[in-house]
């Protein structure tokens, strides 16, 4: 994948929920590439979804039906969040 694909699914890893993006961001920096072609579509697609969807499922509160989602969602869930700090 180019650089610049990659840069784009950074930024599209921003979200407007804090806490969503302190897993989505370490993941798309740190694992992203390493996926599948499979997984990264199926990660890009899941960008288009709203926030608290994604948030369920990388909390736990739900779990995908597709098992190709379910395996994204894990591998998002089983990469280090990135620290909190406080001002």
């Amino acid at each position: 994948m180019a650089v610049t694909d990659l840069k784009h699914i950074y930024w599209r890893s921003r979200r407007g929920m804090l806490e969503l993006e302190l897993q989505l961001i370490p993941f798309a920096r740190d694992q992203f590439a390493e996926l599948s072609d499979a997984e990264q579509r199926c990660y890009e697609q899941m960008l288009d979804l709203e926030d608290w969807q994604l948030f369920d499922w990388v909390q736990g509160r739900e779990v995908p039906e597709d098992p190709l989602v379910k395996q994204v969602v894990d591998k998002i869930i089983a990469t280090p969040a990135a620290p909190t700090t406080i001002s």
